[in-house]
């Protein structure tokens, strides 16, 4: 009878601590959420077969997107098919182009063993391949680079699928005497951080890519300019405002990540005032804007422990200190509030209204990547401007909260990613998606036709661009739904690159979270026992 009590009493704990956890995994906590970053992880990387331009693969999972884009570049005498449109219109540009595949690399270079068990290896790989393909064919000469194709204005006149389109594809490229420094640069770091992801699986596509790379960052680095001032078509749409000091350094913080050369990090050394490395303390990391990025890279080096010559060490350890200035201003622990990320009742880390959910993604990849990178130097704290100190651990739950608003956790309880959960964006401004497939309806639709019989109709888009992450909520966490919202409706290639490695992350924490708990259950039994 004891023993039979006993063994009930048992039960009835593991009951308690079953619905415990199943409360807590309803609430977003507990063993590693309620939300499927596995699903989450799927669908980022599924939104990038429906960004593709070009002569589309037998395996194209997206099957409401077809070849489009199959005479770029033919104007001008070189081959430009392919690469990814940026967002819901039909243009490609080069350097957003190019940070998406840095980052969406970063991502694979960094968490390569969780996306793997994630089952996704195959799809990560074929993502960065279709960017960086057609990032070599843009490099058509050791100092020319081709950086958009198709015209903004004339493009966003005309609401076509990507399929009908007949606006101009006129190619636009930076040389010897149209410098792109910044384009230049980023282009070199796209392809380095892949050189590292192909290392293994391809050899010789590494060695092109990194061949490439170090051709850019010369060509970048000796003929200086933006690229906004070569292609002034580009200055509506993605101007380089921070200039190109930041994408030369990132470009030889890459390089030295994927060579071990010296030479690229005495670079990013001997240039750091000069470029801005060490003078820019920032509160925002994007395609324009990568000092908080680089100085993680360099802060990287640093935490490594010899791999660096030590008269190197006082400039890293001011890399080191601006990384963790942008770190802590996404925890709000900076001295002075104008120092800090601000953030929304609902808990959004909060830049700018357009397109603000760029910023909030970025901040969760570079969040993850640095507490990792606190943990595996051992060292746990950061310091704060003011004598604040912050943890690892509230690097990665502010990361993790993040990625949780994105996903749902937020009060309108709308997921931001398209497609995920039960209430997500259905007018997503995407010109693609909002139009009837060329599958089910290959008839032409004309340019203003588009806008007439598709944009203006109050409807859900007829196919759901899965994976995309839209614009998102004002700083008052509202969000309306229209397809001519484009500030919150529309969604952007590098807004989901950086949360594939946080999706593929926080999936393997909440396995091991899930791992763990059955393990002490099976040995609470085997006490009962």
């Amino acid at each position: 009878m004891a023993a039979a009590m006993t063994m009930c009493a048992a039960v009835a704990v593991l009951l308690v601590l079953t619905s415990t956890m199943a409360a807590a995994a309803g609430d977003g906590d507990g063993d590693g959420g309620g939300f499927d970053y596995k699903k989450a992880l799927h669908s980022g990387l599924l939104y990038f077969e429906a960004q593709r331009s070009g002569h589309l693969p037998y395996n194209q999972r997206v099957r409401w997107r077809g070849h489009s884009g199959l005479a770029d570049g033919l104007q001008q005498g070189v081959d430009l098919v392919g690469g990814y449109y940026d967002a819901g219109d039909n243009v490609k540009f080069g350097l957003p182009m190019a940070f998406t595949m840095t980052m969406l690399s970063w991502a694979a270079a960094e968490f390569w063993d969780e996306i793997a068990a994630a089952g996704e290896r195959r799809h990560v790989l074929e993502a960065i391949k279709w960017g960086t393909d057609y990032l070599v064919k843009a490099h058509t000469a050791a100092d020319e680079l081709w950086a958009e194709v198709g015209d903004g204005d004339t493009d966003h006149y005309c609401w076509q699928r990507p399929e009908d389109m007949t606006t101009s594809r006129q190619a636009y490229k930076v040389d010897r005497d149209n410098p792109g420094s910044d384009v230049a640069g980023e282009t070199a770091a796209a392809l380095a951080a892949a050189s590292i992801v192909f290392r293994r699986s391809n050899p010789r596509y590494s060695r092109l890519l990194l061949r490439h790379a170090e051709q850019l960052f010369d060509f970048g680095d000796r003929y200086r300019g933006k690229y906004d001032s070569s292609i002034g078509e580009v200055r509506a749409y993605y101007a380089s405002v921070s200039g190109y000091g930041d994408e030369l350094l990132w470009a030889a913080l890459w390089l030295h990540r994927a060579t071990g050369r010296r030479g690229y990090l005495d670079y990013a050394v001997a240039m750091a005032d000069e470029l801005g490395g060490v003078g820019w303390a920032v509160t925002e990391f994007s395609w324009d804007v990568k000092y908080a990025g680089l100085q993680i890279l360099a802060a990287k080096v640093l935490m490594d422990g010899g791999d660096h010559p030590a008269a190197h060490a006082a400039t890293l350890e001011q890399y080191r200190s601006k990384a963790e200035h942008y770190l802590c201003a996404c925890l709000g622990k900076n001295a002075a509030a104008g120092d800090n990320v601000n953030r929304t009742a609902g808990g959004m880390l909060f830049v700018r209204r357009w397109n603000n959910m760029q910023y909030v993604t970025n901040a969760a990849f570079l969040l993850t990547v640095y507490s990792r990178y606190l943990r595996d130097s051992g060292g746990d704290t950061i310091r704060c401007s003011g004598g604040a100190m912050a943890t690892g651990d509230e690097l990665a739950a502010m990361a993790r909260a993040q990625a949780d608003y994105v996903l749902g956790d937020n009060p309108a309880g709308v997921s931001y990613m398209v497609g995920y959960g039960r209430r997500f964006p259905r007018r997503v401004h995407h010109r693609g998606a909002s139009m009837v497939s060329h599958r089910a309806d290959g008839r032409f639709v004309g340019c203003v036709q588009g806008y007439d019989r598709w944009f203006r109709r109050g409807g859900a888009n007829p196919n759901v661009v899965a994976g995309a992450i839209v614009g998102g909520p004002d700083d008052r966490d509202r969000f309306r739904d229209s397809r001519d919202n484009y500030m919150q409706t529309e969604a952007c290639t590098y807004n989901t690159a950086p949360m594939v490695g946080v999706f593929a992350h926080l999936h393997a924490q909440k396995m091991a979270a899930r791992t763990a708990n059955n393990n002490a259950d099976r040995s609470m039994i085997k006490r009962v026992d």
